[in-house]
């Protein structure tokens, strides 16, 4: 069985428990996934499983030969792992009912771009002080550098530059609901990216042992 899927975030909602408490939410658009590629150690020099998801009209020729097996041409393809490959073929299909309620998931996906932002913004400075003639420190990163020793910027120094746009995981998010029929996923929290962005929902793999 494979231990991840490829959805598609379709936005934030809230969810209402048991007890009348609200939560934040989250729905992904998860499946259909259909299998492409199987990998073996044999053949790769690895086990993992391809999944397809979406499908698309201008693939070229070669990109529709790699999907011909499996019937299904995929817009998007990622490689999952999968407990066991016996039970796997070429063309299977997979739908949201591979996780179930109350099941622990880790979602990956790629955050906001922010673009260039100041440190202010990006790393939480405080800023200058803000009296004794400092009318132009308010926002300002502060000395970047030592004296003679070492004589340059270190490696890594947090400053002004491009924020977000990274690949971002966050992990332990419970499953709220499961709509097989629609291929819903309502996952408690935010996750990351803008609406319609690209995720990864996969078991989580340090969930609480009470889970």
């Amino acid at each position: 069985m494979i231990t991840a899927m490829i959805g598609r975030k379709v936005g934030m909602t809230q969810v209402f428990d048991a007890t009348g408490a609200v939560h934040p939410a989250t729905v992904i658009e998860c499946g259909p996934n259909v299998v492409t590629q199987i990998k073996t150690t044999e053949k790769d020099g690895y086990e993992a499983v391809q999944l397809g998801f979406e499908l698309d009209s201008r693939l070229n020729k070669p990109e529709q030969g790699h999907r011909k097996a499996s019937g299904f041409l995929s817009r998007h393809l990622r490689e999952v792992n999968a407990t066991s490959l016996d039970e796997l073929s070429v063309g299977q299909v997979f739908k949201a009912d591979v996780f179930k309620d109350g099941q622990m998931v880790d979602v990956t996906g790629t955050s906001k771009g922010r673009g260039f932002q100041g440190g202010v913004k990006r790393h939480g400075f405080r800023g200058g002080p803000k009296t004794h003639g400092q009318s132009d420190r308010q926002r300002a990163p502060g000395s970047i550098g030592s004296s003679a020793t070492p004589g340059r910027v270190w490696k890594g120094m947090k400053m002004a530059g491009r924020m977000g746009n990274d690949k971002v995981t966050v992990l332990n998010l419970e499953v709220l609901q499961v709509d097989p029929e629609r291929n819903l996923l309502v996952i408690k929290g935010s996750v990351p990216g803008h609406n319609n962005a690209l995720v990864l929902i996969r078991h989580a793999v340090k969930a609480p042992a009470s889970s």
